[in-house]
């Protein structure tokens, strides 16, 4: 039995346009266990819902080119 998928909110730096704004969400939403995930370039985040753990996401988003933390809730 699974987990049922959460929902988190990572702090991504570095992103400066649309395209890192795709590239972000591609590299996160490649992971195993992301059911969704959505980057908001303004605010300087990403919205993951999934079983994916931090530091998984954060990997992705830093072999990327970017930096991403988890955001306090």
């Amino acid at each position: 039995m699974t987990n049922p998928p959460e929902e988190r909110i990572f702090k991504v730096t570095g992103m400066t346009c649309g395209h890192c704004q795709n590239a972000v969400e591609a590299a996160i939403g490649q992971l195993e266990g992301v059911r969704s995930v959505r980057v908001d370039l303004k605010a300087g985040e990403a919205k993951v819902v999934g079983n994916a753990n931090d530091q998984a996401v954060t990997a992705a988003v830093e072999d990327a080119g970017y930096e991403a933390t988890p955001a306090s809730p």
